[in-house]
């Protein structure tokens, strides 16, 4: 565990009516936790949320360029079935990102459960939009109070 590092995890699947809303809350974080020395981020590439928080950790960058995106992906081509749309903005990411961490070198079942654990084991705190108790962002925000790392659900705070 690194006391410098937060990672993300979230729905895939963000009602449109909320997206405006959960970038904002997204960039103040973001900019709350740089300016108390919280400038690495990690980050696991899905569509969603994932998505929001890497475009958001890129903003935050530009005006603080201490600010460092890494990428940590389940396996090669995680985007092959996305849409079109949703690849080109993964591949900007990608590229722009400071680094990519590949967690297994094909795809296999446990891939994604593979990737959180990963992201958890490796920061300090965990920033989620968790509006369910079943699925993959669930099942981080479970294993990372288990591991004693804080957990702050965004989701929360759109009610």
């Amino acid at each position: 565990m690194n006391d410098k590092i937060c990672s993300f995890s979230g729905h895939r699947a963000i009602p449109a009516d909320a997206e405006p809303r959960l970038r904002l809350l997204l960039r103040r974080r973001i900019a709350a936790l740089a300016s108390e020395g919280c400038t690495a981020f990690l980050c696991g590439g899905a569509v969603g949320f994932d998505t929001l928080a890497a475009e958001e950790v890129l903003a935050e960058r530009i005006l603080r360029p201490e600010v460092t995106l890494s990428l940590a992906l389940p396996c090669p081509d995680q985007d092959k079935s996305w849409p079109a749309a949703a690849r080109r903005r993964f591949r900007r990411i990608l590229t722009e990102a400071d680094e990519t961490i590949l967690v297994s070198p094909e795809y296999h079942r446990y891939c994604m459960v593979q990737r959180n654990r990963f992201m958890v084991d490796h920061s300090s705190r965990l920033i989620c939009y968790l509006t369910g108790e079943t699925g993959g962002t669930a099942f981080t925000v479970r294993y990372a109070l288990k591991a004693g790392i804080p957990v702050e659900n965004l989701a929360m705070e759109l009610d």
